[in-house]
């Protein structure tokens, strides 16, 4: 699709995808119940409308997710990539975590925090922390040298953006299915076959949607995600610890690869 150039990775996966599970029955109606034999004025503005939906559910989706994510990060004591950092949490051995502390002291030019300091100043703990997740953040934003790291991250992003729309997803679900029954209570039965069966298609979409959004869409499952995501930030302090060869070949690799990706294979004569 032409429109999916204009965003990238993260913003397709993690922003454009939430909207358009959201927007699924809304989009289903659209689709089966305006004719599309011919290209008219009403096909041009539901595409139009169809954009401008997606367009906004995403920016809505942002939104909420952010203001979701605060509260969730405030109940669970902060951040998992400053929580995970905390010597009484046992997510990631005590020992990986003394070595990604001394490796992120040096490129933050700051003490790390001993176990006293967590007991005696947590806050300025958590401080440091925050500093070591901003640090990593900004190191490892090439999704191709940390795949798996960047998969948790969309994982993430898709699972609370998808929350934050929720409840406004279930409502368009609603209105969809009161405008459905509609058509078949006003034109009874006797409605042609064919746009009888599109409406009923269009209630079975929608009842699937709202069985998903009701059980799957949940508060536990942005919590789980979050924590990976924070999990794996912290371990990609390993690919920094590596030694500078092995980094460098590693790097080699990956260029050689996308390098003959990109070059066109040579024909037979």
């Amino acid at each position: 699709m032409e429109i999916l150039k204009f965003f990238d990775a993260y913003s397709i996966r993690a922003r454009l995808f939430p909207a358009i599970v959201a927007a699924a029955p809304a989009l289903a109606a659209l689709a089966l119940l305006i004719s599309w034999k011919s290209f008219g004025l009403s096909n041009i503005v539901a595409s139009l409308g169809v954009l401008v939906l997606l367009y906004a559910i995403a920016d809505f989706a942002r939104a909420r997710g952010r203001a979701i994510e605060e509260r969730l990060f405030s109940e669970h004591g902060g951040k998992p990539s400053i929580t995970m950092f905390r010597r009484i949490d046992d997510t990631i051995d005590a020992g990986s975590k003394d070595r990604y502390r001394t490796f992120l002291a040096t490129k933050l030019n700051m003490a790390p925090p001993s176990p006293g300091d967590e007991l005696v100043d947590p806050a300025a703990s958590d401080a440091f922390y925050w500093q070591c997740g901003n640090w990593l953040r900004e190191s490892t934003r090439d999704a191709k040298a940390f795949p798996i790291l960047f998969g948790e991250n969309v994982t993430y992003g898709f699972r609370r953006n998808l929350y934050g729309v929720k409840w406004l997803a279930l409502s368009l679900n609603l209105i969809i299915v009161a405008l459905s029954a509609f058509i078949l209570w006003r034109m009874g039965w006797n409605i042609e076959a064919p746009m009888r069966n599109k409406t009923l298609v269009v209630l079975v979409v929608a009842a699937a949607h709202a069985i998903y959004m009701l059980l799957a869409v949940r508060r536990s499952a942005v919590w789980d995600a979050s924590r990976a995501y924070g999990r794996q930030l912290i371990l990609s302090c390993e690919y920094f610890l590596k030694e500078p060869k092995t980094r460098a070949r590693n790097t080699s690799a990956r260029k050689m690869a996308a390098k003959s990706e990109d070059t066109p294979a040579k024909k037979s004569p």
